[in-house]
């Protein structure tokens, strides 16, 4: 359990993070990257959280708990994401990708246990990454400037919106630990999912730090290539079904390609 001295420490950093935030500046920021005397600053207030208060906590539970639960964790977490998948699917006009998805949340929850066993994969039913950030660019809306969320991380102006949706569109359908009424249980199990979350990407972001001479400009282009790849594998219409986990640049929300896929991103393209 987290102690008081560790959530004023956490809220002083906060603090300090956001004063900070609205004081440094980039001499010359990259025309990419309009916002990127803001972006850097959060950038840094977020690894400075991370690195005192999640990363501390998302080892340890990588340590004490046992790799076949905290795969059933984020099988089960990633099954109630499949739900909210299914339905972006449908507002995206791929019927086929919906129904793959709805079939693969009712095989996981049966024959899986709950979500708790990825059976579906294992059978060649792939996941279909989606977010409503992803319908709302398949709707035309356009991507906005490169923005680095409090606590979030790497986002842009549609993916921000996106992620409020996701949040009450999750809840709004009982995909989401937020639908849960009991606010004892409901805090629980959502602290769980942020460092089981975490955990996932340990292994990702230890590798980020070995070959990245900028970690910041590394993990905004690698956000925004995967962001370019997954709108455009929802805007070819040859492209259903599981053609979306053949993608070349990888789901950098999989804790499993993300900690063996990740690679230097192509400098030249920033996406759009």
């Amino acid at each position: 359990m987290i102690n008081k001295k560790t959530v004023r420490k956490t809220l002083g950093l906060a603090s300090v993070g956001f004063l900070v935030s609205g004081c440094a500046s980039v001499p010359n920021p990259s025309p990419e990257d309009s916002l990127e005397s803001y972006n850097r600053s959060m950038f840094e207030f977020n690894e400075t959280v991370d690195k005192a208060l999640l990363k501390p906590v998302a080892t340890g539970y990588k340590a004490v708990m046992p790799s076949p639960v905290r795969t059933c964790v984020r099988n089960i977490f990633g099954n109630l994401g499949d739900v909210w998948s299914a339905i972006n699917s449908m507002l995206q006009g791929r019927a086929l990708d919906s129904i793959n998805t709805f079939g693969r949340v009712l095989f996981n929850s049966t024959m899986g246990v709950g979500g708790c066993i990825d059976v579906a994969t294992m059978n060649g039913a792939h996941k279909i990454p989606n977010d409503f950030g992803t319908t709302l660019g398949v709707w035309g809306v356009g991507n906005g400037p490169y923005v680095v969320l409090p606590f979030f991380g790497p986002s842009s102006v549609r993916d921000g919106i996106g992620l409020v949706g996701d949040v009450a569109g999750g809840t709004a359908v009982y995909a989401s630990p937020g639908a849960i009424n009991d606010v004892s249980v409901r805090n629980a199990i959502m602290g769980l999912k942020v460092i089981d979350g975490r955990s996932n990407l340990l292994d990702a972001d230890e590798l980020a730090e070995d070959v990245a001479l900028d970690k910041y400009s590394f993990v905004r282009d690698a956000y925004r290539q995967n962001r370019k790849a997954l709108l455009e594998s929802k805007l070819r219409p040859e492209v259903q079904d599981s053609a979306a986990g053949d993608l070349s640049v990888p789901d950098y929300d999989d804790p499993e390609q993300a900690s063996t896929d990740i690679s230097v991103p192509q400098y030249d393209d920033p996406g759009e």
